[in-house]
């Protein structure tokens, strides 16, 4: 089934001006009826890490410009935090801490609700990680990160001080991560389901998403293929489908089968989550624009017991 909408981009004087949205696949009923794309705003450099909080309010980097933006529905659009340590992939925890992958020196950072900074990670064995770049908390605790090589003009280095480019576990208490996988070509956006017995990764570089099983104590087993794709940042719905992001969002059942595609008019799509009430509007970080899309399917961060 295919849906073109046009849809009116507001707050601009040229009322003509409109983009062609297509909903395609055998699933489009996981979008609200007569729902449409819609920019937020359209004001920034590169966006970036949407992560909901429990009140359903999204925060999400501009990482050019060094900060961390807010939507909420009573404020609308604000800068949350500035500088921001170049923040990237964010994700909140039990306890209300936003957590960055902070890479202006390659660190992950733990920000509480006064925006006070936390250095909970930025050296391996003595080494400096490439640069964390997405996370995924487990029901633990426990923090999955990729550390990619994308070099920077802001460090002072150009060279790596770790070869491999990982996925790193931070068990919960521990001070120093734990290699989960190093058979990598570029490592990127991760997703856990809510249940903790599942983590999809993303080889950027390799154009593939894998899937893990996890074990109690954190450990990954039985890696294999999810699908032939790599995506940006992902999410997961209340019905198991895995949301990755590249061109526009694809959308895939768990069985891997693609049943979902929703076309964003920009050159690149970088991340996707639920937020809003009862986490039932997609939020999508694409170049310079926030979008937001309404489901008829939930995100699953806080809304687990739904």
């Amino acid at each position: 089934m295919k849906l073109n909408i046009l849809c009116l981009i507001p707050g601009l004087l040229t009322a003509s001006l409109t983009f062609a949205q297509e909903i395609t696949g055998t699933a489009t009923n996981l979008v609200a009826h007569a729902a449409v794309l819609t920019p937020v705003s359209q004001e920034y450099t590169f966006t970036e890490g949407p992560a909901v909080d429990r009140k359903g309010d999204v925060y999400f980097t501009d990482q050019p410009n060094d900060r961390i933006l807010k939507w909420s529905k009573k404020r609308g659009l604000e800068v949350w935090m500035q500088p921001s340590g170049r923040a990237n992939g964010l994700y909140f925890d039990d306890q209300g801490n936003l957590l960055a992958c902070a890479d202006a020196h390659n660190q992950l950072w733990k920000i509480d609700p006064q925006k006070q900074v936390t250095v909970l990670i930025e050296r391996f064995e003595g080494k400096l990680l490439n640069g964390p770049n997405d996370l995924w908390i487990d029901p633990r605790g426990g923090i999955y990160f990729t550390d990619p090589f994308y070099k920077r003009d802001y460090w002072d280095h150009s060279e790596k001080e770790i070869e491999q480019e990982r996925l790193y576990y931070l068990p919960p208490g521990a001070k120093a991560p734990l290699i989960m996988d190093a058979g990598y070509e570029r490592p990127n956006g991760l997703i856990g389901t809510p249940d903790g017995k599942k983590l999809y990764v993303t080889d950027a570089n390799g154009a593939k998403t894998y899937v893990y099983d996890i074990e109690e104590d954190g450990a990954l087993t039985n890696r294999r293929l999810f699908v032939p794709m790599r995506s940006d940042g992902m999410t997961i719905d209340d019905q198991g489908n895995i949301y990755l992001t590249g061109d526009g969002v694809t959308v895939f059942n768990p069985a891997g089968e693609q049943i979902l595609h929703i076309s964003v008019p920009e050159q690149w799509t970088a991340n996707v989550t639920f937020g809003g009430k009862k986490e039932k509007t997609l939020f999508i970080t694409a170049m310079k624009s926030l979008y937001t899309l309404k489901m008829n399917v939930h995100g699953v961060r806080w809304n687990t017991g739904h």
